[in-house]
């Protein structure tokens, strides 16, 4: 699948049960466009018999399927069956590692690779980090000009507890080989999770134009543990927001090299979630918008009008046929004016707007309210005269967006219990309504419990949600 700029890929070595075809057949059926190959057992062994037409047997059905690919060394037990990812760039002896990623160099080159991703390695006990440094630079100035040569991209990866643990020691490594052209870094997001002094976000916007791979899973503080998406702290919001922000163009691909027995089920999962977080990226257009508006914000009119035509008109969850939970449009219309930040113009607009710019401008009160908690006093009167105006409607969409986080925070409670009901009323579904669960009560629980009874006297449905309304 392709996303603003960058290519959302799955790891090779989260599907270590199945062939390489099949894993690649799962991968594409979920929208996957492009492929992490982990060099080794099971999939691409470097060191077999035959590997070089192996290889260029898989670059042909790689370009046959549309994959990009990226190649990856971090095979656990490729170079020593004793000992895990052994022996590494930072250990005393390391020709079979060198011997490797230099296949691996090849190999990229026949299947014209992003990139191959490495990593420096675990320093051994008798190799000191001054020690441990020399060796490692020494070694990548030997193989950075044999994959320039070859046309081939190295990107080095910073792992939790090796010796290039974080972005920052990947940009110092870059700077004492030289700052080669063809190295730059590959950032897991789940490390940034873990070991990076400024998160995800830090460390994308430092990697910035260097970055040439991105891995993606979730994590926990201090724990390297890769996790499926959402069930660790990573702001995956936040990490897609900053790619586009730094104008990422290469793979971004799920490394979850642990969960292979559930590989397609994650693959299936992974690529919702990554989905998801995309649909809430802020449109190309309304980021331009934000910025005109913030040199001339007289444009607002002209822009307020012009958001559906630019972005669309779609739900901004395609679950949600009616945009009871908001389309992308106002999802656009909110941005601007939280952008304006002035309630004179916001009320302005309501007023003379269409329905559509109308749950604009309450969308973007809700996002204040989100954002700032206290609105002060203008934006609190204009508020309760928008919110009591929508609740006075009949239009659905109208009214779900008047129940969202300013009149969670604002509306007395006999006017927020009013608009629940009317919710109810309509068949709008009670999800689009904020702090429901923190605001209902024993009054609103009775008024449901009546509302209910008179429906049932009557031979109607009663909407299954009511029941959230019961304390």
């Amino acid at each position: 699948m392709t996303s603003p700029g960058w290519v959302v890929g799955y790891g090779t070595n989260g599907f270590a049960d199945h062939p390489l075809d099949d894993a690649l057949d799962v991968m594409q059926g979920y929208g996957y466009g492009a492929v992490a190959l982990t060099l080794g057992h099971p999939h691409l062994d470097p060191f077999a018999e035959g590997w070089r037409a192996r290889t260029i047997s898989l670059g042909e059905e790689l370009r046959r399927r549309s994959l990009r690919v990226v190649v990856e060394t971090g095979a656990r037990y490729m170079l020593d069956p004793r000992q895990k990812h052994r022996p590494t760039l930072v250990d005393l002896e390391a020709e079979k590692r060198m011997l490797f990623l230099r296949r691996a160099v090849e190999i990229a080159a026949l299947l014209d690779a992003d990139c191959v991703s490495l990593w420096s390695g675990v320093l051994p006990d008798d190799v000191t980090r001054q020690q441990g440094w020399a060796l490692l630079t020494d070694r990548l100035r030997v193989l950075v000009p044999f994959a320039e040569a070859a046309g081939v991209r190295l990107a080095i990866e910073p792992e939790p507890g090796m010796l290039v643990e974080n972005v920052s020691d990947a940009l110092r490594l870059r700077a004492d080989l030289g700052d080669p052209a063809n190295v730059g870094i590959t950032v897991d997001l789940g490390h940034c999770v873990a070991v990076e002094p400024d998160g995800v976000v830090g460390a994308l916007r430092a990697a910035g134009e260097l970055l040439f791979n991105v891995q993606v899973d979730d994590m926990m503080p201090g724990v390297h543990e890769h996790l499926e998406l959402g069930t660790g702290q990573l702001d995956l919001d936040a990490a897609l927001a900053t790619l586009a922000e730094i104008g990422y163009r290469g793979v971004a691909a799920v490394e979850l090299p642990r969960h292979s027995f559930d590989a397609p089920r994650l693959a299936r999962t992974s690529m919702e979630a990554i989905m998801s977080a995309q649909r809430r990226l802020p449109h190309p257009w309304t980021t331009a918008a934000v910025e005109t508006l913030a040199v001339d914000p007289s444009r607002a009119h002209r822009l307020f009008a012009e958001a559906g035509r630019a972005v669309g008109r779609d739900s901004i969850d395609p679950a949600d046929e009616h945009g009871f939970g908001g389309t992308v449009d106002d999802e656009a219309r909110a941005s601007l004016i939280v952008a304006l930040d002035d309630a004179g113009m916001a009320a302005t607009l309501y007023r003379e707007g269409d329905d559509a710019e109308r749950r604009g401008v309450l969308r973007g009160l809700n996002l204040l309210a989100e954002q700032k908690g206290d609105l002060g006093t203008e934006w609190r009167r204009l508020g309760d005269e928008l919110i009591a105006d929508a609740l006075r409607t009949n239009d659905t969409r109208l009214v779900a967006a008047a129940m969202g986080a300013f009149a969670a925070t604002h509306l007395d409670d006999h006017a927020w219990r009013h608009g629940v009901l009317k919710l109810v009323f309509m068949g709008v579904p009670l999800s689009v309504v904020s702090g429901l669960g923190e605001r209902r009560d024993t009054e609103l629980s009775e008024m449901a419990a009546r509302f209910a009874e008179e429906r049932r006297a009557a031979g109607r449905s009663i909407p299954d949600d009511i029941s959230l309304l019961v304390v």
